[in-house]
């Protein structure tokens, strides 16, 4: 990885986002009709390796460097440029660089930018590509990044304010895995979306993301990864709030797709039985797969920096 934190004479950041392979145009990927065909399945299932990140302590919410290496296989090219708001622990730059992507992602948090940057030397240092790990506000990534050169957004953002409170054992089941009672909030920076009710949650979601519009090349992708969650004995639907959001900010909505946790799932409890059945949300989240539309005046017009 190089250092490219010297942005160019334009401003924006110096790393490639140029297609790096011999596909024709209208490609939206390298596959094989072989890879594709498997892909076109609606329920998705991943496991973990050992370079996954999954003790809590070090990061409260991961997911599978091959969940990422998927999504990134499957709506980019080898050399263009994956971008993720909310990098977390780095998992999305260290499938880039599996996939030979370039790829920069961002965090508020300077300790997991750390961590992202030790993943990512602890990696195969063959490929051409380049993966730049920041610490700043989503909010400043248009500062960054030139118009249109963003192949793919591909993220897992805080889930409003699912981890902001102490975690209770509520199932019949006695147990205590480590997390009972504790808050696992990233942190209570005012800027950390993870902080905010539904409403002001979704919000902010949707001014971040058509800040990030503009980037995006036309059809290029935007995955972001999303539970829904109980609060109170009521649904909570982030995933609804967020295709509401996205598509007033001038996204499309392409696909939904579930992806089944039930294999990394251990020692459910029981919980509402026998009077009130509850889906376990730990056994299945979403994959929202948008699009910026090709010819949508929301896709062509400034971003509004007022929110």
């Amino acid at each position: 990885m190089q250092d490219l934190m010297t942005p160019t004479s334009s401003g924006f950041l110096e790393i490639e986002h140029r297609r790096a392979c011999s596909c024709p145009p209208a490609h939206i990927n390298c596959m094989n009709a072989k890879e594709w065909l498997k892909s076109q399945l609606g329920v998705w299932e991943f496991f973990y390796e050992g370079r996954d990140i999954r003790d809590k302590t070090v990061h409260p919410a991961t997911f599978p460097i091959s969940l990422a290496r998927h999504v990134i296989k499957l709506l980019s090219h080898r050399g263009e440029l994956v971008l993720d708001p909310f990098v977390g622990s780095g998992t999305t730059l260290v499938a880039a660089l599996d996939e030979d992507r370039n790829a920069v992602g961002f965090d508020l948090q300077q300790k997991y930018v750390d961590l992202s940057a030790s993943r990512l030397k602890n990696q195969s240092l063959f490929g051409k590509a380049n993966q730049v790990p920041i610490c700043d506000d989503a909010r400043s990534i248009p500062a960054y990044l030139a118009a249109e050169s963003v192949a793919l957004i591909f993220t897992s953002p805080p889930y409003a304010n699912l981890l902001n409170r102490k975690r209770k054992n509520k199932s019949r089941r006695e147990r205590n895995n480590g997390q009972l009672g504790k808050v696992e909030q990233y942190s209570q920076d005012p800027r950390d979306l993870g902080t905010l009710a539904l409403d002001e949650y979704a919000h902010e979601m949707g001014a971040i993301y058509e800040r990030l519009l503009p980037l995006l090349k036309p059809r290029g992708h935007c995955v972001i990864n999303v539970p829904d969650m109980w609060w109170e004995n009521q649904r909570v639907t982030i995933h609804i709030a967020l295709v509401e959001e996205l598509r007033r900010r001038g996204y499309e909505l392409r696909n939904i797709i579930i992806w089944d946790r039930t294999n990394l799932v251990n020692q459910i409890g029981i919980f509402g039985w026998p009077s009130n059945y509850i889906t376990m949300g730990v056994t299945f989240e979403y994959l929202l797969d948008f699009w910026r539309p090709e010819n949508g005046a929301q896709a062509t017009a400034s971003p509004n920096l007022e929110g």
